[in-house]
């Protein structure tokens, strides 16, 4: 996993509440056996129509936000199913940061453990955002995972909180595998002995 410490970005709003994980990857494409490639079906039922043709008005389909890598959303991000693959498309899309009020919780555990930092403001922080993304040419957003700060370098500034452990492990480039071969050592050294003992015991 990529750490994350600090993102200056073009920011790309998605004025909307309650997108659920169906939205941000359709069930079809969770047969899949990869992790990668899920960027391609991000939001793909909002991107496209049903005979395949851009949605030209859907927001990730604009031009001026094709190399965003912060999405603003609305409320209660991320609800719905359980399922990883959400993170999965939003990060394979580009996305290493999404800004909203509120996040579903298990959404927010499943992005923070692929290198997604989740970034709560206030609704009226938010809507200041959503506004200046959607009426300023080339709007960026710089956000900062060490001071935990969200600024826009017109006077935007916001603070957000996150739990000490997942700000280790988004600033370190630990997921849940990276954190276990910390000890990689040690678990050697034990199989070793443990492999010792039951010969021993067998002889």
């Amino acid at each position: 996993m990529e750490p994350f410490r600090t993102l200056t970005s073009l920011a790309a709003p998605l004025d909307r509440a309650n997108v659920d994980t169906d939205q941000i990857i359709p069930k079809q494409f969770l047969k899949r056996i990869e992790r990668t490639g899920y960027g391609d079906f991000l939001f793909f039922d909002w991107r496209q129509t049903p005979d395949g043709k851009p949605v030209a008005e859907f927001v990730l389909n604009e031009p001026r936000y094709k190399e965003a890598k912060i999405l603003i959303a609305g409320k209660n991000f991320g609800c719905g199913s359980s399922r990883e693959h959400a993170a999965w498309a939003l990060s394979d899309f580009g996305f290493r940061v999404v800004i909203a009020p509120t996040f579903a919780d298990i959404f927010f555990s499943n992005a923070g453990k692929n290198g997604i930092v989740l970034a709560r403001l206030s609704d009226a922080e938010v809507d200041a955002l959503l506004k200046n993304a959607q009426t300023i040419a080339n709007y960026q957003l710089t956000v900062s995972l060490e001071a935990q700060t969200v600024t826009d370098g017109r006077g935007f500034s916001a603070t957000f909180e996150i739990d000490p452990f997942r700000k280790f492990c988004l600033l370190e480039g630990f997921d849940d595998i990276g954190l276990t071969l910390r000890h990689a050592a040690e678990l050697d050294t034990y199989e070793k002995q443990h492999d010792t003992a039951e010969w021993l015991k067998a002889k």
